[in-house]
C-alpha cells in the first residue's frame, strides 16, 4: 500500500460518561468509531512528522525522509484512494534548502509568522518564510472555488510551487534531530543534534549561533522543547534515557550549562517531548520504551509518601504513565482544546502504525481533598443503592 496523510474528525468523549456496554465492546485491534477519516493524500515517501500552520489550520507542512519540506493545503487537495499503483498527491509548495536528507523528526512552525524551520542530515537548519506562498494559494483556491473547483474532485494540482531557503544556519557538527522556536519570538529558535549540542539561534545575529550548550547531554539529543509559559525553561531528549531542563538565564559566557534538573524514568532513548498548554509545570515525554511519562517539576523535592509509594518508589516528578502502546511511541500531541488529553502514534503495526487518543482521569491531577471527598460520596451512593441500581446509575 502507499504511504498516505489522513485527515480525520475525532468526537473526543467526555470524561467520564462512557457507559458500561460501550467499554465491554472496546477492541484495540478495531478502528474507533470516534475517528472518522474525512480525506486521504497519497504522500511521496514516509510521513514521518506533521505539522499545523498557526496561522492557517487547513496548511500542514510534512517531514519525509527527503531534502524537501512538503507543504500541503488540506481543503484544496482532493480526496484520494490508497490503492497499490496509485499515484502520488502531488504538494501545493516544497521547501528546498537541504543538501542531504532530512532528519525525521526536525520540523517546526513559528506560532507568530508563518515560518517553517527544519534539521537535516547536512547538519543544517534551514528557514523558509510562507507569507508570499500562502497568499498564492489564497488567490489560487479563490480563483478555483469561482470556477466551481471542489477539493474532493479527482483533479489534481499540475505542479508544486517551489520556495527556496529565507537562511541557512549552520552551526551543528552533526545531523540536526530537532527544532524549536521560541513561543514569544518569531525570530528565535533552537535546535539539537548528534553533537549533543543545544544551540540558540537569532534571525537578527545572523546565521551563527548565538549560545552553544556543548555536551548538554553525553549522547545523541532527539528532541527539544520550549516552554510557552515561562520562556527561560527548556526540555531536552536524549538516547541517554533522560530529560533535562535547561534555564537559559543560567547560561554562562563561555556558553556552558547544566541543567537544573534531570528527569530518569525512561529505559531507553527519549524520542518526544512537550510542555501541557495548560500548566506551566507539566510536559510529557515518549521514549523507545513504548512509555509516554507526564512529569510536573513542581512536584520535584516533595517528600510525601504513602507507604505503597515507598514500596514502589517513582522518580521525582513523574506522576502518571500511559502504557498502552506496544512499542516506540515515535510522536505525541496534547490537545489544545480539551485539557489532559493527547493524541500518540507508535511504530508497532508492520507498513504503519497506531493512533491512540486518551485522557488522563482527573482523580490523578485534581488536588487530593477534593478526590477523597468525591470518592467519599460516591462510596456512600452505592452503600445506599443495590446492586441493580448502582450499575445502572454509573451508566
Amino acid at each position: 500500500m502507499p504511504n498516505t496523510l489522513i485527515i480525520a474528525n475525532c468526537e473526543v468523549v467526555k470524561p467520564r460518561v462512557a457507559a458500561a456496554e460501550h467499554i465491554s465492546q472496546f477492541n484495540e485491534e478495531a478502528r474507533s468509531p470516534f475517528v472518522k477519516k474525512y480525506k486521504t493524500l497519497i504522500h511521496p515517501g514516509e510521513v514521518n512528522r506533521i505539522r499545523e500552520l498557526p496561522q492557517h489550520n487547513n496548511i500542514v507542512a510534512t517531514h519525509t525522509d527527503s531534502p524537501d519540506v512538503l507543504i500541503w493545503d488540506l481543503e484544496a487537495q482532493p480526496n484520494r484512494h490508497p490503492v497499490i499503483g496509485a499515484s502520488e498527491s502531488i504538494p501545493d509548495v516544497i521547501l528546498t534548502g537541504h543538501t542531504e536528507n532530512a532528519t525525521e523528526f526536525a520540523l517546526a512552525v513559528c506560532p507568530a509568522e508563518p515560518f517553517v524551520i527544519s534539521g537535516g542530515r547536512d547538519n543544517n537548519v534551514v528557514m523558509w518564510s510562507m507569507q508570499d506562498a500562502l497568499m498564492s494559494l489564497a488567490r489560487e483556491n479563490e480563483a478555483s472555488w469561482r470556477s466551481g473547483y471542489s477539493g474532493s474532485s479527482s483533479s489534481t494540482r499540475k505542479e508544486s510551487v517551489k520556495i527556496a531557503p529565507f537562511e541557512i544556519f549552520k552551526g551543528h557538527d552533526a545531523a540536526v534531530e530537532d527544532v524549536q522556536f521560541c513561543p514569544s519570538s518569531a525570530g528565535e529558535f533552537c535546535s539539537v543534534g548528534d553533537d549533543s549540542c543545544l544551540i540558540f539561534w537569532d534571525v537578527r545575529a545572523g546565521n551563527v549561533p548565538v549560545v552553544k550548550v556543548q555536551k548538554a547531554h553525553q549522547a545523541d539529543i532527539h528532541c527539544v522543547d520550549w516552554n510557552a509559559h515561562d520562556t527561560n525553561l527548556i526540555l531536552t531528549g536524549s538516547s541517554d534515557n533522560s530529560v533535562y531542563m535547561f534555564d537559559r538565564r543560567k547560561f554562562t559566557a563561555g556558553w556552558v550549562a547544566s541543567p537544573i534538573h534531570e528527569f530518569e524514568g525512561h529505559t531507553a532513548p527519549i524520542l518526544s517531548i512537550q510542555w501541557c498548554p495548560d500548566r506551566a509545570s507539566v510536559f510529557a515525554s515518549a521514549a523507545e520504551d513504548g512509555m509516554l511519562n507526564i512529569w510536573d517539576y513542581d512536584k520535584v523535592g516533595n517528600n510525601k509518601k504513602t507507604e505503597r509509594a515507598k514500596a514502589r518508589p517513582a522518580p521525582p516528578g513523574l506522576f502518571f504513565q500511559h502504557g498502552g502502546h506496544r512499542d516506540k511511541i515515535v510522536d505525541f500531541h496534547w490537545n489544545p482544546a480539551e485539557p489532559w488529553t493527547i493524541a500518540s502514534i507508535s511504530n508497532d503495526v508492520a507498513g504503519g502504525g497506531t493512533l491512540q487518543i486518551w485522557r488522563i482521569s482527573d482523580l490523578i491531577y485534581r488536588p487530593e481533598e477534593e478526590v477523597t471527598a468525591e470518592l467519599t460520596k460516591f462510596k456512600e451512593h452505592l452503600t445506599k443503592c443495590g446492586p441493580t441500581d448502582a450499575s445502572k446509575s454509573s451508566n
